[in-house]
């Protein structure tokens, strides 16, 4: 969803936003034309205010407020150095005469790890009209880059060669939108039985899905060019005969409780193999959706969680009824609590990129990575470098570990609203170039080119890396 701005993000431009803690930043305020407050070439009190510490008046041993003083110049701007020492939100105050405070602006410092990841936003599990879903692959990745995303992916159910269409579509224009491989895998009846927990493949280097005769294979066939983004080590396509006789070898031979089916294991624990051969995330999905009761049974899903197979868990998505996403958000923090550490996503695993379909937005995930690209999201979320956002109401809430949870709140405040102001035209750009007639298809990619670039630079500016 797009992330209104605060009346200080209107009228002051603050940057950088985010420093590594222990080293020095030079800190830029400049106002943006709202009503005049600061006076120029004029000397304030300022007061640095560290958000976790308290009041040092209430709670002097750990309190940190630190007052410094910073002239403005003839326009009204400040420049000043300083050094912020832990990993946490701050308040910058501009104080008046009397001590009251007559401007405020947040700040955060991160840790070193975090001190050259990037906040990246984005979803890992939709559909197009390749599936299920209501519009064309290209017309998805443009309608979710008009609401910020900087990486999508299309997951469409069984099919892989949809995210390659979609990447092609805007091969000879630049985007600043990362358009990730990927599919949602459902391997075909073995011996007349399924296994029915869904999987998404995102951005494995070959589909899952192609690895057997089936309909994708049907559809496109088997040459690599639509079944994979490299030319080696890719699997060859078994016959129906072939992969049952697999599949029940495998569960013949899994150790499961009374309460597992082995079937289902062993087929779960072999896509998801694959898709570690494959160089993906394999995502754990929606547990509790009900299309009729619970998706996955809740002992399966404790023996999912026992072995973690998958490698990232779909704690938020799909559907807005509190079941789906507060119950997945229970078993999330019941893990934690256990010991067991598991990286998070959320999605909208949307059938519909429009505002009119109520679930359109509903979640988003924000991956720490070093850059936006396939890999470096892909480890950063095994590394644990990512949060969830369940934006079902009108306050969003985040789900994940503390610290990221805190700075992910921090940017949806004071980061995203700027960001995703420059994302929604390059979006509209990106369908006008995919469906408009000729002469739009070309002032579209006219104007594509000149704006592409402008979320990184925006990152340079705000991140001081």
């Amino acid at each position: 969803m797009a992330y209104p701005k605060n009346d200080t993000l209107n009228n002051y431009d603050i940057y950088p936003k985010v420093f590594a803690a222990g080293k020095t930043a030079e800190i830029h305020i400049r106002p943006l034309g709202g009503r005049q407050t600061l006076q120029p070439d004029t000397v304030y009190p300022l007061m640095i205010c560290a958000l976790d510490g308290g009041n040092p008046a209430d709670f002097p041993a750990t309190g940190d407020f630190r007052p410094l003083t910073a002239k403005t110049d003839e326009n009204c701007c400040f420049r000043f150095t300083y050094t912020f020492d832990t990993e946490q939100e701050y308040f910058i105050r501009v104080l008046k005469a009397d001590g009251g405070t007559l401007l405020e602006f947040s700040v955060y410092c991160v840790a070193e790890d975090l001190a050259w990841r990037y906040p990246f936003m984005g979803d890992l599990h939709m559909h197009t009209t390749r599936s299920d879903g209501n519009q064309e692959p290209a017309v998805v990745a443009a309608n979710y880059r008009k609401y910020g995303y900087v990486f999508t992916v299309i997951s469409d159910h069984g099919r892989y060669w949809p995210s390659l269409e979609a990447k092609e579509k805007y091969k000879d224009v630049p985007i600043d939108l990362n358009i990730v491989p990927g599919e949602e895998v459902h391997m075909p009846r073995v011996y007349g039985k399924r296994n029915d927990v869904h999987i998404v493949n995102f951005g494995g280097e070959y589909s899952v899905n192609a690895l057997v005769e089936g309909e994708a294979v049907a559809e496109k066939g088997r040459d690599l060019s639509v079944r994979a983004i490299r030319t080696e080590n890719v699997p060859d396509v078994m016959t129906l005969p072939e992969f049952e006789a697999k599949m029940q070898a495998l569960a013949d031979a899994i150790d499961v409780p009374d309460t597992v089916d082995p079937l289902p294991a062993a087929m779960c624990k072999w896509v998801f193999d694959e898709i570690k051969k494959a160089n993906g995330l394999g995502i754990f999905p929606h547990p509790n959706w009900r299309p009729n009761v619970y998706h996955v049974p809740e002992k399966f899903v404790d023996w999912l969680f026992e072995t973690r197979p998958f490698d990232a868990f779909e704690v938020l998505g799909g559907e807005n009824y509190y079941e789906h996403n507060g119950f997945q958000t229970l078993r999330y923090y019941e893990e934690a609590a256990k010991g067991r550490r598991v990286p998070v996503v959320g999605s909208t695993d949307s059938h519909s990129s429009y505002e009119s379909n109520r679930n359109a937005f509903i979640c988003e995930t924000i991956i720490f990575a070093p850059e936006n690209e396939r890999r470096a999201l892909i480890d950063s979320v095994k590394n644990y470098y990512s949060v969830a956002i369940d934006t079902i109401s009108k306050e969003f809430r985040l789900v994940g570990e503390a610290r990221f949870v805190r700075y992910g709140t921090f940017l949806l405040r004071h980061y995203f609203p700027l960001h995703d102001e420059l994302c929604f035209e390059e979006g509209r750009l990106m369908k006008q170039y995919v469906t408009g007639n000729e002469e739009e298809k070309a002032e579209a990619a006219a104007m594509l080119q000149a704006v592409a670039g402008r979320t990184g630079r925006l990152l340079k500016k705000y991140f001081e890396f």
